[in-house]
């Protein structure tokens, strides 16, 4: 299979990237525009294969999508290509309804266009996987499980955009026929993730010995989903999940910002026991919850177990495990990543500075 990955030089895509071409045959051809969180230096190890190709396209570029389709001729599209980070849309939603909702629009078009030029079997095994988030349902309350059948209720600029990307696609499908799948997964974390997140921000502070900022109580609930179990279902729902479908992806793994933030802080306690700043945890402090902040992301991915099989391989402690030692082992790698325009500020309309953020 050839397959364009929108957005394949961010977190999530990447993942997905160097596991097609590491586990598979397929020839994937990975659309990124490289904004600040896209980082090519997370595809190394896969750069040289002859089976993958960077295209640098702005999804919202409306003819370069469709020279894209004209030069590789894909059988398949997963759109992961997406402003991602809560704290940026409040302050500045422009980018997000640009990217998420325009971009997605220009996509499904272009992508309409080349499937309805399809014949036989060529059309019959093209599809078209977007993946989303579980924000685009709101909160949940201290009890319950987001499901396919939750009615969206997205709370921030970001969660909005991609709500109403999510009903592109599904009227792209119920009114062309587009042959789509859908995904809406938890929070995730792992290798490669960019140091504006939650879990790799609070290792880089507590390795410099940085005050570790936590919003409000630190009592918000989020799934937490190891990303390379996320690539793993990303690639089973391209290749066996029901067209107009959607799937919720979770790690079975809520989790308080605080237990997250108390957990690395052990890890590091006895990963780096010589550290003048053990222990770690005491370098957390409480700052001013940030606006419209969510309570509580818990995801019910009992459909994706029942139709295709899938379960998480990594538990919560496992994963962050392996996900610290990464941190610790490839300093070089977020050491560039932070020389360059993020160096870890806060962001989200309030006063006080660098507090962590923990959305996916």
């Amino acid at each position: 299979m050839k397959i364009i990955v929108t957005g394949g030089a961010g977190f999530i895509g990447s993942a997905v990237v160097r596991q097609m071409i590491d586990e598979s045959d397929a020839t994937v051809i990975n659309v990124d525009k490289l904004t600040y969180a896209g980082n090519l230096e997370s595809l190394a190890c896969v750069a040289d294969n002859p089976r993958y190709h960077f295209e640098r396209v702005d999804i919202c570029d409306a003819s370069a999508v469709r020279a894209l389709f004209a030069r590789y001729q894909p059988d398949a599209v997963m759109h992961l290509a997406a402003e991602s980070h809560v704290d940026r849309s409040i302050d500045g939603p422009t980018e997000f309804i640009q990217t998420n909702i325009v971009g997605t629009y220009t996509l499904l078009e272009a992508t309409r266009d080349y499937w309805q030029s399809l014949q036989g079997e060529a059309r019959m095994r093209f599809r078209v996987h977007h993946i989303s988030t579980d924000e685009v349902y709101g909160s949940l309350g201290a009890e319950g499980f987001f499901n396919e059948e939750t009615p969206y209720q997205p709370n921030s600029p970001y969660s909005a955009s991609k709500a109403s990307s999510d009903h592109l696609v599904r009227a792209w499908h119920h009114t062309y026929g587009l042959p789509v799948v859908t995904t809406n997964c938890s929070n995730n974390y792992g290798p490669y993730h960019f140091p504006e997140k939650l879990i790799p921000l609070v290792i880089i502070k507590a390795l410099h010995g940085e005050t570790l900022p936590i919003y409000g109580k630190g009592d918000n609930i989020r799934d937490w989903l190891y990303v390379e179990d996320h690539a793993r279902a990303l690639r089973l729902v391209l290749e066996q999940g029901r067209l107009g479908e959607t799937y919720n992806i979770g790690g079975h793994n809520e989790r308080t910002n605080l237990e997250v933030v108390q957990t690395i802080c052990t890890l590091l306690d006895e990963l780096v026991p010589d550290s003048h700043y053990t222990p770690h945890a005491s370098l957390i402090t409480f700052v001013a919850d940030r606006p419209g902040h969510d309570q509580r992301y818990a995801i019910d991915a009992s459909k994706i177990e029942r139709e295709l099989g899938w379960r998480p391989q990594e538990t919560f402690e496992s994963g962050l495990r392996k996900t610290v030692q990464w941190y610790l082992d490839n300093r070089s790698w977020w050491q560039r990543v932070q020389d360059g325009s993020y160096r870890g500020e806060r962001l989200g309309l309030t006063a006080a500075g660098g507090e962590c953020e923990d959305e996916p």
